[in-house]
């Protein structure tokens, strides 16, 4: 059956648009009712995120997979912001090789409490570290953060947030400091987890938590005292276990 010439010309009209988005993703500015999610509206389908990682279900990674998360330029320059759902940092400086592909990180931010569950626990934070390829596909380093020793990296980040009389300036962050020692990791498929929900992004979920203090957390509360979104149904994908 041939297409009709105007049908090809909208279809390609949305796709352009939804990549439009998935390229904004989270780093949209407008406020996100976090108490109504089931009236939010994106790409809706079977291969969502956030989930609960059941770590005895986790599969280990095939021998002759590759495996590495490596990266690079750790000291930063950008801008933090409130993006209006979640404490910001934007950069361009770090990139990465995540299993043998180039990837540049976009933007970090947090969520209060965590989004991924690890065997159903939640963490009282999680920050995601979000990277793109040169072909648009996003992948999504995801660190759990607990209440312990004060992190260097979130203090740079409260630190440099404008109030509501000064602009954003540009400034540094240490994200090694935001970083466990080891970098094993569960992956799966999932989506984005705030409008427009666009689902093929590759999650890295790291295995080994970071501390910041319970100041730092309280900070943090006053500006989203829960910004998570509910976990979603797995729907039999696979999450694949990388290193210690």
């Amino acid at each position: 059956m041939r297409t009709h010439p105007l049908a090809a010309a909208c279809l390609s009209l949305s796709a352009l648009l939804l990549l439009a988005n998935a390229a904004r993703g989270e780093t949209d500015k407008h406020p996100l009712d976090y108490q109504n999610q089931s009236a939010w509206k994106g790409v809706l389908d079977q291969a969502q995120s956030p989930i609960d990682i059941v770590t005895g279900h986790a599969q280990p990674a095939l021998d002759n997979e590759p495996r590495e998360i490596v990266l690079r330029h750790l000291d930063v320059s950008g801008t933090a912001e409130d993006n209006g759902h979640a404490v910001q940092f934007n950069t361009h400086a770090t990139d990465a090789t995540i299993r043998g592909r180039f990837f540049r990180m976009t933007q970090f931010h947090m969520h209060a409490p965590s989004e991924h569950t690890i065997d159903g626990r939640h963490f009282p934070l999680e920050g995601h570290f979000v990277f793109k390829a040169q072909d648009g596909r996003l992948a999504v380093i995801g660190v759990m953060y607990e209440e312990g020793a004060a992190n260097r990296g979130i203090q740079e980040i409260l630190d440099d947030l404008p109030t509501a009389t000064a602009k954003p300036r540009t400034a540094t962050l240490d994200v090694h400091s935001m970083l466990p020692g080891h970098l094993g990791y569960r992956h799966y498929l999932g989506s984005l987890t705030t409008p427009p929900l666009t689902q093929n992004v590759e999650w890295y979920v790291l295995k080994q938590p970071v501390s910041l203090s319970h100041e730092q957390l309280t900070v943090l509360r006053q500006h989203y005292k829960q910004n998570n979104r509910a976990i979603q149904p797995l729907h039999g994908r696979s999450v694949i276990e990388f290193g210690g």
